[in-house]
């Protein structure tokens, strides 16, 4: 049997919640604004409510004193009964706003509604001066201090009644007086950028201290705006929508607003938006939504309610949109990478093979393709078409015929020097050609007016003739590293460059050639193959390198252009090394690869 009591249900009571303490529940609304650049952005727009048309804003330092003072052509103070300024209603109606009766009456292009934005001055100095002027023109002043339950208003004397409002903060707390006037400006032209634009106002900003002014701007996006966003519908009334497409390294993101206020920074700060489109990096702009409800105490957060889940399910149609447009941006923006890559890769090819010797880096007939042959008139088997001033015909070993040049096309003056090749092995008595090649600042070959001279620097030889554009070096009789320099003069312009031989005993192994070097230097394209192991291949019948570019290396080079770039020119050696230098051992493939992109990586 229970032996517990019978509650009634007429024990049970009814009440209402209110504020046992009312100083306490104003000092934690007073500091719930953690930004005083947000409290300064309130008072701007306290007074683009009142219907300004000119807004000034003064940081200054009167009697050691640091101060922001905001000065207004608005409205004013609406009046009392005796056409004064009513600073009382102010004081003693926080939390219940005119501005919320003006918005149920249907006034637009309202802001505040919740009576607690002066409060946030706590945020920026210890007191608050409003001034206005009464009807009767005389100027009236209401006085608050931080941490103080009262007020006072007072007359204050001046030879002109003011036309608006002028507030000002003072003494500013320590943190506060570092906040310049640019830093103003930079944070009202996004916090207030569409109240700005539709309200036609006029915001200066004086910075006393720093002795500057700027005028705020409605802030502009970087990138290419998409036009076929726009307006987007919702039941409880449109969603202005400006997104623009712009590169990686902005570091933009798209703000969430309310109204033309910034409410977010970065939309994503709503969990519901953190996934791609909106955390996409190539976005940027805003997301305005008039109805959305704003979290009373800092004023920079949205309530999550019924009108928030009606923007989510107004912008999942846009989302899908964005995605699509995001992808094609990665591509195309891949294409073009891919394109200044292989440039890159080609040109660093094409310096390395010059450096190198010919008979050793024939590759693809490339020697064929970007240098004359041995016996051509004013040439040598190392000097490139590209430096060349007259085009070439692959294997004819001559020069094409001759056309009239065009301005551009002449070399300007002398630059650098560089000798080919720049690095060779060459047995014991032996000889070979080297050849300098002297360029203007564009690498165009620079032919005239030039005076060479020929050196050893280091170890012995035979160099002759001394004064030529093209010398023959003799090996000693002894092994050794032999360092040869040349020094070319232009008028009063002189250049110098070097080269390093291998004085050797033995000889170099023959290295058999491919069957088929007619492709030229190839490109590269992509094959995504997660979870294979093999980085790179050489597609002989469509003379291209397919790279892997879902191997983990590929991944972790595209954290960067440079990284990706030297990864794809070292697969670039490897490839050509394995493809051209057949039948050599494992050790000796490795020794040219290094060599190879030892040259190749100094020209990227």
């Amino acid at each position: 049997m229970a032996t517990g009591k019978t509650v009634s249900k007429k024990s049970f009571r009814k009440g209402k919640l209110k504020i046992g303490d009312n100083w306490n529940a104003i000092t934690i609304i007073a500091l719930s604004q953690s930004n005083p650049l947000k409290a300064i952005a309130e008072f701007v727009e306290n007074s683009i409510d009142a219907n300004a048309s000119n807004i000034t804003i003064i940081r200054g330092c009167e009697k050691g004193e640091y101060f922001i003072r905001i000065i207004d052509d608005g409205d004013g103070i609406p009046l009392d009964g005796d056409e004064r300024p009513d600073f009382k209603y102010v004081a003693t109606h926080i939390c219940d706003s005119i501005k919320r009766e003006m918005k149920a009456r249907g006034v637009h292009g309202i802001q505040g509604e919740f009576g607690i934005g002066l409060l946030s001055f706590w945020t920026v100095g210890d007191g608050l001066f409003i001034t206005s002027a009464g009807r009767d023109g005389r100027n009236y002043q209401m006085v608050m201090n931080k941490g103080d339950p009262g007020y006072v208003v007072r007359e204050k004397r001046s030879l002109l009644p003011v036309q608006g409002v002028e507030l000002i903060v003072k003494p500013l707390l320590p943190a506060v007086r570092q906040i310049s006037g640019e830093k103003i400006q930079w944070y009202l032209a996004s916090e207030l950028r569409d109240r700005i634009r539709s309200s036609g106002v006029t915001i200066k900003v004086t910075d006393r201290r720093a002795r500057k002014e700027f005028v705020v701007e409605p802030r502009k996006f970087s990138g290419r705006l998409l036009h076929g966003i726009g307006q987007i519908e919702s039941p409880e009334g449109e969603i202005y929508s400006e997104i623009y497409l712009g590169d990686t390294e902005s570091h933009e993101r798209i703000s969430l607003y309310r109204a033309g206020t910034r409410v977010l920074e970065d939309i994503t700060e709503i969990e519901i938006f953190n996934h791609e489109p909106w955390t996409s990096p190539y976005l940027q702009g805003i997301i305005d939504a008039s109805f959305l409800n704003l979290t009373p105490g800092t004023r920079s957060g949205v309530i999550h309610d019924e009108s928030l889940q009606v923007l989510i399910n107004a912008l999942s149609p846009t989302e899908q949109q964005l995605k699509q447009i995001i992808e094609e941006q990665r591509r195309a923006e891949e294409e073009r990478a891919s394109a200044r890559i292989l440039r890159s890769v080609q040109k660093a090819l094409k310096e390395a093979l010059m450096a190198l010797p010919v008979e050793e880096y024939d590759w693809f007939d490339i020697h064929r393709q970007f240098y004359r042959q041995p016996g051509a008139v004013g040439s040598s088997s190392s000097l490139s078409a590209e430096d060349s001033n007259e085009p070439v015909v692959a294997g004819s070993g001559v020069a094409g015929p001759s056309r009239q040049k065009r301005f551009f096309e002449f070399p300007g003056p002398l630059f650098s020097v560089r000798i080919s090749p720049r690095s060779c092995v060459l047995p014991i008595g032996k000889t070979r050609n080297f050849h300098a090649v002297a360029r203007d600042r564009n690498k165009k070959q620079v032919d005239e007016n030039l005076k060479f001279e020929w050196e050893i620097m280091e170890g012995s030889g035979i160099l002759e003739p001394t004064e030529s554009e093209i010398v023959k070096f003799t090996a000693p009789a002894e092994p050794g590293l032999v360092k040869i320099k040349v020094t070319v003069s232009q008028a009063d312009i002189i250049c110098t460059g070097d080269a390093l031989i291998t004085v050797t005993e033995s000889l170099l192994p023959e290295i058999k050639k491919g069957s088929d070097l007619n492709h030229g230097l190839p490109g590269y394209t992509y094959k995504k193959a997660p979870g294979e192991l093999w980085r790179s291949y050489y597609d002989e019948e469509q003379n291209v390198i397919v790279v892997n570019n879902g191997h983990r290396d590929f991944v972790f080079s595209s954290k960067n252009r440079s990284l990706k770039l030297r990864y794809i020119s070292r697969l670039f050696a490897k490839e050509l090394v394995f493809r051209n230098f057949k039948g050599i051992p494992p050790d000796g493939l490795l020794e040219r690869m290094i060599e190879l992109t030892l040259y190749m990586e100094e020209n990227l």
